[in-house]
């Protein structure tokens, strides 16, 4: 019996063809960005990075099925996506370190100097609020999901991304419009590390609205349950971290940043 039970587990978890595309579109991330920044190769770089998205996309919607449809719900997920998350606070932690360790050394220069007249605290607080209504919707989602309600999971997952691209689409402008008033990346410490931290928060969006989408995709396929939801509430904790982790990034790059003092 533990023979077939361990056939069974390695047919199902150990052999399959999604993991090889997925590894590739990861191999040819980082060729294409060489492409265009170091072979100043423009046309190299879209054709690598195009085939690298589409092979996420295949293999990660294919990896996927194969769990819905053959697969059991393990119970890791939960632990994987906290301590994923765990890895990421490191990631955010020495930006943070980076940027309030620059603006105590260049203090003077950078209250008097680099701090650009149209820095102000109202998109910030536009985007907080949108991201805080975005988490009470995923998790509604989440609640909605435990009752085996797919018509309100769909709706109030529509709704988080919804919310999410709002706060790309108002960030981008922010972004386009400080840059037209001189504050760039290039400008100084301050404009370098406003854009690698909101960037690299933005980034964060990005990400947890592919997961949403692929979480949207099974729920309307119905291969999402109450009895088998680890991908959404794995979905829904990521989420989260990213809303809180805004409160540290505005905190850092608007008030740590922004303020004449």
């Amino acid at each position: 019996m533990a023979q077939e039970v361990a056939h069974h587990h390695h047919g199902e978890h150990e052999v399959s063809i999604w993991p090889l595309p997925v590894g590739i579109a990861i191999l040819l991330a980082p060729i294409s960005i060489t492409a265009y920044f170091a072979w100043k190769n423009p046309l190299l770089a879209v054709i690598l990075g195009g085939i690298s998205a589409l092979l996420a996309i295949i293999g990660m919607a294919g990896w996927a099925n194969e769990f819905f449809t053959k697969g059991h719900d393990e119970g890791y997920g939960n632990l994987g996506i906290y301590l994923f998350i765990i890895s990421e606070v490191v990631i955010f932690g020495t930006v943070f370190a980076a940027f309030w360790m620059a603006r105590a050394i260049h203090a003077d220069v950078w209250v008097s100097q680099w701090i650009p007249e149209a820095m102000n605290l109202k998109m910030p607080i536009i985007l907080t609020l949108i991201l805080w209504a975005s988490s009470f919707t995923i998790w509604k989602a989440e609640q909605a999901m435990h009752h085996n309600e797919t018509g309100k999971t769909v709706l109030f997952i529509l709704l988080t991304m919804f919310l999410g691209l709002l706060f790309i689409v108002l960030h981008v402008a922010e972004w386009k419009h400080l840059w037209h008033e001189g504050f760039t990346l290039s400008s100084n410490m301050y404009g370098t590390g406003f854009y690698v931290l909101t960037g690299i928060h933005t980034s964060h969006v990005i990400v947890g609205l592919i997961m949403q989408a692929y979480v949207l995709i099974f729920t309307l396929a119905g291969k999402i349950n109450s009895e088998k939801m680890t991908i959404l509430r794995t979905t829904s904790a990521y989420w989260h971290f990213v809303d809180v982790m805004w409160l540290l990034v505005a905190g850092t790059a608007y008030l740590v940043g922004g303020l004449k003092i």
